[in-house]
């Protein structure tokens, strides 16, 4: 199991989709299945939310900030901003809550023991999303929504939270039903209002 610097974007994105998804024996774990395709839907939220703001939005609204580049999409707004845990320190460097980072090595720990399994396979399939986030991303598994509860939406997940009913991120976001598998790996998918 190796991870990329955690400065670099692949080692950045990689420590988010590890840090998002459940992991053996932690809530909301469901299977090794369940948490690779929430890795994999999370990063079409960042595709998203970076290259494909739906027509009556801008990407500030949608992502808090103006960027091309996802360092800054995930750091906005500081350590309790876009991303939970994910900042720019100081001296304007990509850096990790001490919560994260500490959960990272502890899986990274048990990554590390024995015969690779599934802590190991988790990571590394973090790792190679990552290094693949721009040229092959996985297949956009909410593409094709058109409307939800007799709402028009736009398609594609723009957002993601804990899945607990109490968690909604407001305004335009729409909650992508189970129906849908909006729910992955402990987490709950958004899509967004159509405007036009």
């Amino acid at each position: 199991m190796t991870l990329a610097p955690a400065d670099t974007a692949g080692g950045y994105v990689a420590r988010l989709l590890i840090n998002e998804v459940p992991f053996p024996g932690e809530r909301g774990w469901v299977s090794e299945e369940d948490s690779m395709a929430a890795q994999a839907a999370i990063l079409w939220v960042l595709r998203n939310r970076l290259r494909h703001i739906p027509p009556g939005y801008t990407q500030r609204q949608v992502a808090a900030v103006t960027t091309w580049d996802v360092m800054d999409l995930l750091t906005a707004g500081g350590v309790h901003g876009q991303v939970e845990g994910f900042y720019r320190d100081a001296s304007g460097r990509p850096a990790l809550s001490d919560h994260v980072q500490e959960r990272i090595n502890h899986l990274a720990v048990i990554a590390g023991r024995g015969v690779p399994g599934r802590f190991a396979r988790l990571m590394n399939h973090a790792q190679e999303l990552a290094d693949d986030f721009v040229a092959n991303a996985p297949g956009d598994r909410f593409a094709a929504l058109r409307e939800i509860d007799r709402v028009p939406v736009t398609g594609s997940a723009y957002g993601w939270m804990t899945d607990r009913e109490i968690f909604r991120p407001g305004g335009n976001f729409v909650r992508i039903g189970d129906q849908w598998r909006g729910g992955l790996g402990g987490n709950r998918f958004f899509t967004l209002r159509r405007l036009r």
